[in-house]
């Protein structure tokens, strides 16, 4: 892909990315406001259609909110509340999505979860659990014995009572879902402009959305910001939910600590969520949290003292030999709560309008079942939805330690000799891989937004050895 004269868009003939700068004059059919998992998930759907769209963002990149600090699981929807939206929309997200992330070359490892139950209370939810699971279609789950989970994961604490098995439960990518999202997206023909924070709405027959780039017009809109959803919704003169932002905290554990743990173990949920667990991740390390916390602050994501002991007292429970292992990172996520059990996906048809928000951890999973289920929506506003057509194809690079990785691939070492020359160690990320992150049709606005696109920086030394390395090959792509 070839840049343009300025430094603030990248385009070709049928993909437009702005980053700063006026917004062009143009008026849209359709704007969708956030560009994390979901908001690009519909800005994709969307694109199926012959119309003019928008997805803007706040952020310089996609995926840059709570879809960067998630705990990256491909939910089977088992525990939902049977009935739900979310329950509906998980069960059908999972198959959607299972079957993209094949053909898209998302990494997913379908380990299987264990919901552990660790004292007699906890051993006599678990009949109720399974038939919620039932209840919410999902009939693989059942009851297993402690003998059972403890010659499965052999690593647990003491205490161990039984777990309930949910064999479909996977871990998956989220950096490269959301990229793949909007990839496609622009691809087709959608406008994506960052750095572009939504700061008053005027409405009519036509809306101009005030932002930090200047005005941008649209005939139908859609409130995906996340965190934000409440806010957005307010400039409209809705007031149906408040977002909490609750924090998640994680602690990120080295690549050597990933044989001590099989299977997601998952406790039993409890009123704030779903509590902390013990996941590998497709990178190949093993992932403790979240904790959660209420705040008032929608920027809080910084780690606390007090969180990170929270979860050593609770890793030290479940899987006592983690914590002698070496700590890679922490981080926080924050979800969007809203006190209620469901989304909070509302349609205002005269207005041209449909609110996406309330969505938690959950939202990954349902994310292309959340974007069929708005365009629907949109439909019914009156949005013109014929003529569609599928989108071209994407596949996107590889970040499973599971799958091939460039590094490892001798006949396209000797095609591209970039793909053996090794930038960060830790992780074993090239050249080559950096080279082709850099001009991807949705290409990083930092080095963090690299990272999620290759590994880089993400290893044991966080940066320490190839991080003048690779900030020089970022700027260099950018000059």
């Amino acid at each position: 892909m070839s840049r343009t004269a300025t430094a603030s868009t990248t385009a070709t003939a049928s993909t437009t990315v702005t980053t700063g700068g006026a917004l062009p004059g143009r008026e849209y059919d359709v704007t969708v406001v956030g560009a994390g998992v979901v908001g690009s998930a519909i800005a994709r759907e969307l694109s199926r259609l012959p119309l003019r769209i928008a997805l803007v963002d706040a952020s310089d990149d996609v995926g840059n909110g709570t879809s960067k600090a998630n705990t990256a699981i491909l939910h089977t929807g088992f525990d939902a509340v049977p009935g739900s939206l979310e329950s509906r929309l998980v069960r059908e997200g999972h198959r959607l999505l299972s079957a993209y992330a094949a053909d898209s070359g998302i990494p997913v490892e379908p380990l299987g979860a264990l919901l552990v139950a660790w004292d007699e209370e906890q051993r006599a939810a678990l009949p109720a659990l399974a038939d919620k699971a039932v209840r919410n279609g999902y009939r693989a789950a059942r009851i297993a014995p402690a003998e059972e989970v403890r010659a499965r994961e052999p690593e647990l604490g003491p205490g161990v009572l039984g777990a309930l098995d949910v064999p479909g439960e996977s871990i998956i990518c989220p950096w490269t879902t959301t990229l793949a999202y909007a990839t496609q997206a622009v691809r087709a023909g959608v406008a994506l402009h960052l750095n572009c924070r939504v700061q008053h709405i005027t409405s009519g027959d036509i809306y101009t959305l005030g932002t930090s780039r200047g005005p941008l017009r649209t005939r139908y809109l859609v409130n995906a910001a996340g965190l934000y959803a409440d806010e957005i919704d307010r400039l409209l003169g809705h007031a149906d939910f408040d977002v909490t932002p609750r924090r998640g905290q994680l602690i990120v554990f080295d690549e050597l600590a990933r044989g001590l743990v099989r299977h997601i173990l998952l406790p039993v949920p409890g009123a704030l969520g779903k509590g902390v667990l013990v996941s590998p991740t497709v990178y190949g390390n093993v992932m403790l949290g979240p904790t959660a916390e209420d705040l008032d602050d929608k920027t809080a994501t910084g780690s606390t003292a007090e969180g990170l002991a929270l979860l050593r007292e609770k890793g030290r429970r479940i899987l006592p030999a983690l914590l002698d292992e070496e700590v890679t990172a922490v981080y926080a996520g924050l979800r969007a709560a809203t006190g209620s059990d469901d989304y909070a996906i509302r349609a205002r048809p005269a207005q041209r309008y449909v609110t996406v928000g309330g969505i938690r951890s959950t939202g990954l999973t349902a994310s292309m079942a959340i974007a069929a289920h708005v365009v629907e929506l949109l439909a019914d506003a009156g949005l013109p939805v014929s003529g569609a057509r599928e989108p071209e194809p994407v596949r996107m690079p590889n970040l499973g330690e599971a799958f091939p990785r460039p590094y490892r691939d001798a006949e396209l070492i000797a095609r591209d000799p970039e793909y053996g020359r090794i930038v960060c160690h830790c992780e074993r990320v090239t050249r080559g891989e950096i080279r082709d992150a850099l001009a991807q049709a949705v290409p990083p606005g930092s080095v963090d937004g690299l990272r999620r696109r290759t590994r880089a920086r993400g290893g044991r030394c966080q940066g320490f050895h190839c991080g003048a390395a690779v900030r020089a090959l970022f700027e260099e792509a950018r000059r």
